[in-house]
Protein backbone atom coordinates (compact mmCIF):
# COMPACT_ATOMS: atom_id res chain seq x y z
CA UNK A 1 0.00 0.00 0.00
CA UNK A 2 1.60 3.57 -1.32
CA UNK A 3 1.73 6.15 1.45
CA UNK A 4 0.28 9.65 0.63
CA UNK A 5 1.03 13.04 1.83
CA UNK A 6 -1.55 15.71 2.04
CA UNK A 7 0.40 19.45 1.16
CA UNK A 8 -1.71 22.65 1.84
CA UNK A 9 -0.37 26.22 1.73
CA UNK A 10 -1.78 28.94 3.89
CA UNK A 11 -2.26 32.33 5.19
CA UNK A 12 -5.24 33.51 7.62
CA UNK A 13 -7.16 30.67 7.10
CA UNK A 14 -8.84 30.43 10.52
CA UNK A 15 -12.13 30.05 9.25
CA UNK A 16 -11.87 27.21 6.27
CA UNK A 17 -8.46 25.05 7.74
CA UNK A 18 -10.25 22.74 10.06
CA UNK A 19 -12.93 21.58 7.57
CA UNK A 20 -9.66 21.19 4.85
CA UNK A 21 -7.58 19.02 7.62
CA UNK A 22 -10.22 17.07 8.86
CA UNK A 23 -11.39 15.94 5.37
CA UNK A 24 -7.16 15.02 4.73
CA UNK A 25 -6.65 13.28 8.39
CA UNK A 26 -8.71 10.48 7.49
CA UNK A 27 -7.29 9.65 3.99
CA UNK A 28 -3.39 10.48 3.63
CA UNK A 29 -0.31 9.37 6.06
CA UNK A 30 1.25 13.05 7.21
CA UNK A 31 -0.50 16.84 6.34
CA UNK A 32 2.47 19.18 5.36
CA UNK A 33 1.10 22.88 6.11
CA UNK A 34 3.12 25.83 4.54
CA UNK A 35 1.72 28.93 6.42
CA UNK A 36 3.25 32.21 5.29
CA UNK A 37 2.65 32.72 8.68
CA UNK A 38 -0.25 33.74 9.16
CA UNK A 39 -1.38 36.78 11.94
CA UNK A 40 -4.64 34.95 12.65
CA UNK A 41 -5.39 31.44 14.78
CA UNK A 42 -4.37 29.36 11.44
CA UNK A 43 -1.73 27.71 13.20
CA UNK A 44 -3.15 27.00 16.86
CA UNK A 45 -6.37 25.33 14.68
CA UNK A 46 -3.34 23.51 12.60
CA UNK A 47 -1.66 22.33 15.76
CA UNK A 48 -4.68 20.05 16.92
CA UNK A 49 -4.86 17.91 13.57
CA UNK A 50 -1.25 15.94 13.38
CA UNK A 51 0.48 18.06 10.83
CA UNK A 52 3.70 18.71 10.03
CA UNK A 53 3.70 22.68 9.83
CA UNK A 54 6.74 24.46 7.98
CA UNK A 55 6.20 28.95 8.20
CA UNK A 56 7.83 30.25 5.22
CA UNK A 57 7.77 34.09 3.94
CA UNK A 58 5.20 33.77 0.65
CA UNK A 59 7.60 33.12 -2.64
CA UNK A 60 4.45 33.41 -4.61
CA UNK A 61 1.55 30.91 -5.74
CA UNK A 62 4.02 28.61 -7.90
CA UNK A 63 6.57 29.12 -5.94
CA UNK A 64 5.64 28.32 -2.80
CA UNK A 65 3.81 25.05 -3.53
CA UNK A 66 6.78 23.62 -5.02
CA UNK A 67 8.49 24.12 -1.95
CA UNK A 68 6.06 22.67 0.14
CA UNK A 69 6.12 19.71 -2.86
CA UNK A 70 9.69 19.17 -1.45
CA UNK A 71 8.44 18.96 2.37
CA UNK A 72 6.63 16.10 2.00
CA UNK A 73 7.97 12.81 3.32
CA UNK A 74 6.02 10.66 0.44
CA UNK A 75 5.64 10.91 -3.65
CA UNK A 76 2.16 11.16 -4.43
CA UNK A 77 0.70 13.86 -3.49
CA UNK A 78 -2.95 14.68 -2.47
CA UNK A 79 -2.76 18.66 -3.15
CA UNK A 80 -5.31 21.29 -1.83
CA UNK A 81 -5.48 24.99 -0.42
CA UNK A 82 -6.81 26.27 2.45
CA UNK A 83 -10.30 26.67 1.75
CA UNK A 84 -10.73 23.41 -0.09
CA UNK A 85 -11.68 20.12 1.51
CA UNK A 86 -12.18 16.80 0.44
CA UNK A 87 -15.89 15.65 -0.60
CA UNK A 88 -17.20 12.59 0.75
CA UNK A 89 -17.27 10.76 -2.46
CA UNK A 90 -13.75 12.27 -3.11
CA UNK A 91 -11.87 10.82 0.06
CA UNK A 92 -13.28 7.40 -1.05
CA UNK A 93 -11.84 7.58 -4.59
CA UNK A 94 -8.61 8.25 -2.95
CA UNK A 95 -8.45 5.89 -0.39
CA UNK A 96 -9.14 3.16 -3.41
CA UNK A 97 -6.14 4.78 -4.73
CA UNK A 98 -3.76 3.45 -2.09
CA UNK A 99 -4.07 -0.20 -3.25
CA UNK A 100 -4.62 0.60 -6.89
CA UNK A 101 -2.53 3.52 -8.39
CA UNK A 102 -2.31 3.06 -12.06
CA UNK A 103 -1.30 6.94 -13.77
CA UNK A 104 0.88 9.37 -12.80
CA UNK A 105 -2.13 12.04 -11.65
CA UNK A 106 -5.56 12.24 -11.53
CA UNK A 107 -7.99 15.49 -11.86
CA UNK A 108 -10.88 15.92 -9.65
CA UNK A 109 -13.71 18.51 -10.00
CA UNK A 110 -13.88 21.53 -7.67
CA UNK A 111 -16.73 22.71 -6.61
CA UNK A 112 -16.97 26.56 -5.58
CA UNK A 113 -19.41 27.79 -3.27
CA UNK A 114 -19.82 31.78 -3.52
CA UNK A 115 -21.57 33.59 -0.91
CA UNK A 116 -23.17 30.92 0.08
CA UNK A 117 -24.26 29.22 -3.46
CA UNK A 118 -23.02 26.13 -4.89
CA UNK A 119 -22.07 27.32 -8.60
CA UNK A 120 -22.75 24.59 -11.02
CA UNK A 121 -22.09 27.00 -14.24
CA UNK A 122 -19.98 29.41 -15.86
CA UNK A 123 -16.26 28.30 -15.74
CA UNK A 124 -16.63 27.63 -11.99
CA UNK A 125 -18.26 24.33 -12.73
CA UNK A 126 -16.42 21.84 -13.50
CA UNK A 127 -13.27 23.62 -12.92
CA UNK A 128 -11.13 20.34 -13.53
CA UNK A 129 -8.00 20.65 -11.44
CA UNK A 130 -5.15 18.26 -11.42
CA UNK A 131 -4.25 17.45 -7.61
CA UNK A 132 -3.57 14.05 -7.36
CA UNK A 133 -0.22 12.78 -8.72
CA UNK A 134 2.93 11.43 -8.00
CA UNK A 135 5.53 14.68 -7.26
CA UNK A 136 8.63 12.98 -9.26
CA UNK A 137 6.35 13.45 -12.77
CA UNK A 138 5.63 17.18 -12.65
CA UNK A 139 5.73 20.36 -11.06
CA UNK A 140 3.77 23.97 -10.56
CA UNK A 141 4.06 26.04 -13.29
CA UNK A 142 1.67 28.69 -15.32
CA UNK A 143 1.37 32.49 -14.00
CA UNK A 144 0.86 33.67 -10.81
CA UNK A 145 -1.58 33.71 -9.31
CA UNK A 146 -3.27 30.99 -11.02
CA UNK A 147 -1.18 27.69 -10.52
CA UNK A 148 -1.46 24.47 -12.17
CA UNK A 149 0.43 21.17 -11.41
CA UNK A 150 2.13 20.19 -14.92
CA UNK A 151 3.22 16.49 -15.86
CA UNK A 152 6.22 15.36 -18.07
CA UNK A 153 5.71 14.58 -21.68
CA UNK A 154 4.12 10.81 -21.97
CA UNK A 155 2.60 10.38 -19.07
CA UNK A 156 -0.94 9.37 -17.96
CA UNK A 157 -3.82 11.03 -16.67
CA UNK A 158 -7.21 9.53 -14.86
CA UNK A 159 -10.29 11.12 -13.07
CA UNK A 160 -11.83 10.67 -9.54
CA UNK A 161 -14.95 10.40 -8.88
CA UNK A 162 -16.27 12.94 -6.06
CA UNK A 163 -15.46 17.11 -5.53
CA UNK A 164 -12.87 18.90 -4.08
CA UNK A 165 -15.17 21.41 -2.00
CA UNK A 166 -14.16 24.94 -2.31
CA UNK A 167 -15.23 27.84 0.19
CA UNK A 168 -14.40 30.98 -2.12
CA UNK A 169 -15.51 34.13 -1.41
CA UNK A 170 -18.41 34.95 0.93
CA UNK A 171 -19.26 38.45 0.40
CA UNK A 172 -19.35 40.29 -3.11
CA UNK A 173 -16.86 43.10 -0.98
CA UNK A 174 -14.51 40.17 -0.91
CA UNK A 175 -14.82 39.60 -4.20
CA UNK A 176 -14.00 42.96 -5.32
CA UNK A 177 -10.80 43.02 -2.97
CA UNK A 178 -9.17 39.64 -4.13
CA UNK A 179 -10.38 40.87 -8.06
CA UNK A 180 -8.39 43.84 -7.26
CA UNK A 181 -4.96 41.56 -5.57
CA UNK A 182 -5.32 39.09 -8.09
CA UNK A 183 -5.26 41.62 -10.95
CA UNK A 184 -2.30 42.97 -9.39
CA UNK A 185 -0.45 39.70 -9.34
CA UNK A 186 -1.47 38.41 -12.69
CA UNK A 187 -0.14 41.96 -14.59
CA UNK A 188 2.84 41.99 -13.15
CA UNK A 189 3.57 38.27 -13.88
CA UNK A 190 2.48 39.03 -17.33
CA UNK A 191 5.11 41.83 -17.40
CA UNK A 192 7.96 40.08 -16.15
CA UNK A 193 7.57 37.28 -19.10
CA UNK A 194 7.28 40.36 -21.45
CA UNK A 195 3.70 40.13 -22.67
CA UNK A 196 2.22 43.34 -23.85
CA UNK A 197 -1.47 44.24 -23.32
CA UNK A 198 -2.83 45.99 -26.68
CA UNK A 199 -5.26 48.64 -26.75
CA UNK A 200 -7.57 45.69 -28.72
CA UNK A 201 -6.91 43.32 -25.56
CA UNK A 202 -7.95 45.61 -23.26
CA UNK A 203 -11.29 45.89 -25.16
CA UNK A 204 -12.10 42.22 -26.50
CA UNK A 205 -10.22 39.57 -23.97
CA UNK A 206 -13.15 40.93 -21.23
CA UNK A 207 -15.74 41.13 -23.45
CA UNK A 208 -15.08 37.26 -24.89
CA UNK A 209 -14.32 36.62 -20.94
CA UNK A 210 -17.86 37.69 -20.09
CA UNK A 211 -19.91 36.07 -23.28
CA UNK A 212 -18.07 33.01 -22.66
CA UNK A 213 -18.91 32.22 -19.34
CA UNK A 214 -22.40 33.83 -19.12
CA UNK A 215 -23.93 32.51 -22.30
CA UNK A 216 -21.50 29.51 -23.65
CA UNK A 217 -21.06 28.14 -19.99
CA UNK A 218 -24.19 28.76 -19.10
CA UNK A 219 -23.33 31.29 -15.96
CA UNK A 220 -27.07 32.82 -16.14
CA UNK A 221 -28.46 29.72 -14.63
CA UNK A 222 -27.14 30.38 -11.66
CA UNK A 223 -29.32 33.67 -11.41
CA UNK A 224 -27.95 36.51 -10.03
CA UNK A 225 -24.72 34.96 -8.42
CA UNK A 226 -24.01 33.70 -11.97
CA UNK A 227 -24.34 37.12 -13.02
CA UNK A 228 -21.69 38.85 -10.56
CA UNK A 229 -19.08 35.71 -11.56
CA UNK A 230 -19.36 36.04 -14.80
CA UNK A 231 -19.02 40.15 -14.72
CA UNK A 232 -16.11 39.90 -11.98
CA UNK A 233 -14.55 37.72 -14.30
CA UNK A 234 -14.92 40.35 -16.98
CA UNK A 235 -13.54 42.71 -14.47
CA UNK A 236 -10.35 41.16 -13.76
CA UNK A 237 -9.29 40.25 -17.09
CA UNK A 238 -10.21 44.17 -17.80
CA UNK A 239 -7.90 45.15 -14.84
CA UNK A 240 -5.08 42.73 -15.71
CA UNK A 241 -4.00 44.03 -19.15
CA UNK A 242 -4.87 48.02 -18.15
CA UNK A 243 -2.47 47.30 -15.32
CA UNK A 244 -0.16 45.83 -17.75
CA UNK A 245 -0.10 48.86 -19.81
CA UNK A 246 0.23 50.84 -17.18
CA UNK A 247 3.48 49.46 -15.80
CA UNK A 248 4.80 49.92 -19.36
CA UNK A 249 4.17 53.37 -19.03
CA UNK A 250 5.72 53.51 -15.66
CA UNK A 251 8.57 52.33 -16.36
CA UNK A 252 9.16 53.40 -19.78
CA UNK A 253 8.41 56.83 -18.11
Amino acid sequence: MLKLSGVVITYNEERKIRACLSSLVNVVDEIVIVDSFSTDNTKAICKEFNVKFIEQEFLGYIEQKNFALKQASNDYIISLDGDESLSETLQKSIKYLKNNWTFDGYYCNRFNNFCGQWIKYSDWYPNRKLRVFDRRKGHWAGINPHDNFQLVPNTKTSRLKGDILHNTYQSYSEFNQKTEYFSTIAAKAYYDKGQTASFLKVIWNPTWAFFKAYFLRLGFLDGFNGFVICAQTANITFLKYAKLRELYRNNKN
